[in-house]
């Protein structure tokens, strides 16, 4: 069973498996969000290597069943903590994990922003299409969102919003 006090052994498993757990979360950072949205075969693959080769990192030889429950552990506290200082600060969380990004306004690509988030037209004309459109000039708003995901506002969605607006009594669900 865990002892009330941890001993030194303990703490250097905690500390490296926080110590990790930054490091994952820097990677992420530094090669994008679009890592995040939507996983393939390749990238499920990266994510399972990448926890294996780590896994020594964090615990070191101590291989036991209270050195993986200390490791473990210590990331959901490094995690509520994480959470907890993203969520009571804008700028902490702007710099975590930054902003969402325009992507297209009003039918007009904005190549900038895709370079900046490296996606390509065609990721990009596929997103397009997942929501219903066909092409950059029927899309209003497109946006990659803090999450990786692509969030599209279509003319139709523009046209269903006005018609809304405009008879307040109709119901909507």
């Amino acid at each position: 069973m865990f002892s009330a006090i941890l001993t030194i052994p303990d703490f250097t498993i905690a500390l490296r498996a926080v110590a990790v757990y930054a490091f994952i979360i820097l990677a992420i950072r530094l090669f994008g969000k679009k890592e995040l949205s939507q996983l393939s075969v390749v990238d499920v693959v990266f994510i399972l290597l990448i926890s294996n080769a780590v896994q020594n990192a964090m615990v070191g030889p101590d291989t036991s069943l209270n050195g993986g429950l200390l490791a473990a552990g210590a990331l959901f506290l490094a995690n509520f903590i994480l959470k907890q200082f993203i969520f009571r600060s804008k700028r902490f969380s702007t710099l975590l994990q930054g902003e969402p990004v325009m992507l297209i306004y009003k039918g007009r690509l904005k190549t900038e922003n895709l370079r900046k988030t490296r996606i390509t037209n065609e990721e990009l004309e596929a997103a397009i299409r997942e929501h219903g459109a066909k092409g950059f000039s029927e899309v209003d708003l497109a946006m990659q969102e803090v999450d990786g995901n692509i969030s599209i506002l279509t003319h139709n969605f523009s046209q269903r919003s006005a018609h809304k607006r405009h008879h307040p009594r109709i119901k909507h669900a």
